[in-house]
């Protein structure tokens, strides 16, 4: 029964610093235009997205396991 003296605190603590975070996104215009980076994703087909991965139209490497 003690424990709940320190796990309710906490987790009040935890439950408080989470919306703090979430406020904090918020503010900060992270969830704004979602629409606009799925569209910015599809759009770019030529593009590499990754520098591991090769352009549009260039063969792949072959690769070193035979």
């Amino acid at each position: 029964m003690d424990v709940l003296y320190l796990l309710i605190p906490l987790s009040v603590l935890a439950m408080l610093a989470i919306l703090g975070l979430f406020a904090w996104a918020l503010q900060g215009g992270q969830f704004d235009a979602l629409d606009g980076e799925a569209a910015r994703i599809l759009a770019a087909e030529g593009e590499a997205l990754d520098a591991d991965q090769v352009a549009k139209g260039t063969p792949p490497e072959e690769s070193a396991c035979p």
